[in-house]
């Protein structure tokens, strides 16, 4: 793996014939931009099966570590616990480290305390509302469900037009967004009661429902994801479209902001900037083809990518980005992680995570 927090192409130094597995780079200012909003960032791949960290090095280079979870896609955190879905489990990480403390140079330690095996629910979005309960996306049985100490999940709410609670993924539900601490709105690919009814809705059936009222509050969408509430506005990523913007709730329709060249997946916010994944082309059952974004990519002369990209909220521009190469062209979820300089995180394919022993304050019997 090798990173460059330049616009220039890294140079490979690994063998000519292996090469590296995965090139960062990004535009010249990204590691002062993170410097300026205290913050680094955190994100999931699927297709590779990877929870990456961007953060920065005492020199202002930009540092990226990743570790391996089979099928990482959700991701939610406050900087100091970590909520990851996977293909069975949901993890739950803390930081080990004490204000101050430091571990390889990083003043971050993420280390997997519990998981929770729920089997393939197809997790998407995961959120931790402020009562302190865990609520996540169950696609595969299209609904909200939380943890259960005896069952896969506790189902919590359906969308009103699913007749039954099957794990036949009939609508793809997959963004969740909260509001007031409380989960609020979600996103569908289709309004369908069906096995696998979604796909054929994919240009221009997608929806954003409220949960709370059980109303449809958008329509016309094409795949939208990752719905979030900030500053008062409903934001989500028309993926289908390339576009990033808000709802008009008063008119039930969606106002773009910003064509990214991509399918729009994880969404995150700082200061007066969004942080949005890009997802380059997925061949498997042409999920992503026959889209409006193929239209829209065609008229700029582009060709999708794989990475982030920062947009000011004020002016809809795009202030920074970076871009990802090799092995890993799909992301599904981003969060910000706030006064966190340079995070890291165990995982399970050294033997590390057996040999690094902390101690908590001492407790009574």
């Amino acid at each position: 793996m090798e990173t460059n927090p330049s616009p220039t192409p890294p140079v490979n130094d690994a063998s000519p014939a292996a090469g590296p597995w995965l090139q960062v780079y990004g535009s010249a200012h990204f590691p002062e931009w993170l410097a300026g909003q205290r913050l680094s960032l955190a994100f999931t791949t699927y297709q590779a099966g990877k929870l990456l960290f961007l953060g920065r090095h005492p020199d202002g280079r930009m540092a990226v570590f990743e570790r391996t979870f089979q099928r990482c896609m959700g991701l939610c955190g406050d900087g100091q616990t970590l909520w990851l879905s996977t293909l069975s489990q949901l993890w739950r990480f803390e930081n080990s480290l004490a204000p101050g403390e430091s571990y390889q140079g990083a003043d971050r330690l993420y280390i997997p305390r519990a998981a929770h095996t729920t089997g393939d629910l197809d997790i998407h979005d995961v959120v931790v509302e402020s009562s302190g309960r865990v609520v996540f996306v169950n696609t595969r049985f299209g609904c909200l469900a939380t943890l259960n100490e005896r069952a896969s999940f506790t189902p919590l709410w359906k969308p009103p037009f699913l007749s039954k609670l099957v794990p036949e993924d009939r609508c793809h539900l997959n963004g969740l967004a909260l509001d007031n601490g409380k989960a609020r709105f979600v996103t569908a690919v289709g309004v369908c009661d069906v096995i696998d009814g979604w796909r054929d809705k994919r240009r221009d059936g997608g929806v954003v429902i409220d949960v709370q009222s059980n109303e449809i509050v958008a329509t016309g969408l094409s795949m939208p994801h990752s719905p979030r509430v900030y500053r008062g506005k409903l934001w989500l990523l028309n993926a289908g479209t390339g576009y990033f913007g808000s709802i008009d709730l008063a008119k039930g329709k969606f106002e773009p902001l910003t064509f990214c060249p991509g399918f729009l997946r994880g969404l995150a916010f700082a200061g007066d900037y969004a942080i949005v994944g890009l997802s380059g082309p997925r061949h498997e059952h042409n999920t992503f083809g026959g889209l409006p974004l193929d239209d829209e990519l065609a008229k700029r002369g582009s060709e999708p990518r794989g990475g982030l990209q920062v947009i000011d909220l004020r002016t809809g521009d795009v202030a920074h980005w970076v871009r990802l190469e090799g092995v890993i062209t799909e992301l599904y979820d981003v969060i910000a992680l706030p006064n966190v300089v340079r995070p890291i995180a165990l995982g399970f394919k050294t033997d590390e995570i057996q040999r690094l022993l902390t101690v908590g304050e001492v407790g009574t019997l």
